[in-house]
């Protein structure tokens, strides 16, 4: 990102200008107090905003991104499986390759067998590790991360970030993950 500013038709300046690089298999964290623009660059990158000013390029073209957000957005009809399978079957991945993606990315994120469960049945940190595996399944190169353990008790936290680095380093991801915790920060980023 170079010179990225971010200002909304209601005149709020909410980024920039501001200049990240992010290297191949990174994980960088964005540190911050509320409102100094950390998830509006993250949807920035995401091509989900179009910055105001400023220019956002991929030097070796757009990598296959996916996003965790604060919340997890599960469907509530949905089991954990079908969720975790539905961009694979917007991608019309043929439905056998999907299904086992969506088996093993739930195996990977601690829930192994729980394919079958509906959010109501899941614990807050289920579900987020549910999202994660919807994130995962896609297999993206580039994961952005918005917040997603803020909402955790601490012990549950500790252990998706021990998770998350896991996944990091045996996916050769990379990660820009936000956050207000430095110790989280410290922890993951490198």
């Amino acid at each position: 990102l170079r010179g990225v500013t971010r200002v909304f038709a209601s005149g709020t300046k909410a980024l920039g200008p501001f200049d990240l690089d992010v290297g191949e298999g990174e994980f960088v964290s964005l540190l911050g107090p509320s409102g100094c623009g950390k998830s509006t660059a993250l949807r920035i990158i995401a091509g989900l905003l179009q910055p105001s000013a400023g220019t956002v390029t991929f030097p070796n073209g757009k990598p296959r991104i996916d996003f965790v957000f604060q919340d997890p957005t599960l469907l509530p009809w949905a089991n954990a499986g079908e969720t975790v399978r539905l961009p694979l079957d917007l991608a019309r991945v043929p439905r056998a390759e999907a299904d086992a993606r969506a088996v093993s990315a739930l195996a990977r994120v601690g829930l192994e067998g729980f394919q079958s469960a509906y959010p109501r049945e899941l614990s807050g940190g289920m579900r987020m590790r549910v999202s994660i595996a919807r994130a995962l399944a896609a297999k993206p190169s580039l994961l952005l991360m918005d917040e997603p353990f803020a909402a955790l008790d601490e012990m549950t936290r500790q252990e998706l970030n021990d998770d998350l680095l896991r996944l990091w380093r045996d996916d050769g991801l990379t990660i820009v993950f936000v956050t207000h915790s430095l110790g989280e920060s410290a922890y993951l980023s490198n």
